[in-house]
């Protein structure tokens, strides 16, 4: 049975639009490439949480990044399927423990020309998590809810070409950087079902540097960190 505190989150799910989530829509003929990620909500030694991961610091593409488990659908697959499969294989998942409740509106990232849909879901039955495949991911987290909701650990992330969008500091030292695609989802969707605490006073911080290691878009965001505002 799903926990009473996050009833907010399943009735929000039902009336929630991609214009609430992003501006960027799809071009009529974009045909673009399609996701799926897992929002995972749990219950932990800290309480409420979310599952997350940091991809590992030597891939090409977006090290260290923090991010939801998640990955391309294999032919076949639905957005479902992609989700649970993905967070299994980076984290050791038990899908079998876990209740999807809702799809969130599929969100395109320009101009990677990537769909991705997100799976709302809650980990009935919880089981041990950790990296499975180093090669891919650094660290897993479970990260209190009310780290994300309250104003102590928001921060404002600045990518090298001069855009800024929300963050947050969060492990157990606070000392790993939240933002983009992942950040700009928790932060829009906990602020449409009234869970956000803003901190229009969030201290501005530069992007790390580890993350930006093989970054070709240094002097644009890259698609997936489109998410936020220009401030």
């Amino acid at each position: 049975m799903r926990p009473e505190w996050l009833r907010p989150i399943e009735e929000g799910a039902r009336s929630i639009t991609v214009h609430d989530l992003t501006r960027f829509l799809p071009p009529e003929d974009s045909d673009p490439r399609r996701g799926a990620v897992l929002i995972l909500f749990g219950e932990g030694e800290h309480g409420p949480d979310l599952l997350l991961t940091e991809r590992a610091h030597h891939m090409r593409s977006h090290p260290g990044h923090i991010a939801f488990p998640g990955g391309a659908i294999d032919p076949g697959e639905t957005p479902r399927e992609a989700a649970l499969r993905e967070a299994q294989e980076e984290t050791g998942v038990d899908p079998a423990g876990v209740d999807v409740f809702a799809e969130l509106p599929e969100l395109w990232l320009p101009p990677s020309n990537f769909a991705v849909t997100p799976i709302l879901a809650w980990w009935e039955n919880d089981c041990e998590v950790g990296v499975v495949d180093p090669d891919e991911v650094h660290a897993v987290y479970r990260v209190p809810i009310d780290d994300l909701v309250g104003p102590d650990h928001r921060i404002r992330v600045e990518h090298p070409s001069g855009w800024v969008g929300p963050g947050y500091l969060i492990g157990e030292q606070k000392d790993r950087v939240l933002w983009g695609f992942t950040a700009g989802i928790i932060a829009r969707l906990f602020d449409f079902v009234g869970w956000a605490e803003l901190n229009e006073d969030a201290p501005l911080r530069a992007l790390p540097a580890h993350m930006l290691q093989g970054d070709p878009t240094r002097a644009v965001p890259p698609p997936d960190q489109r998410f936020g505002d220009r401030r």
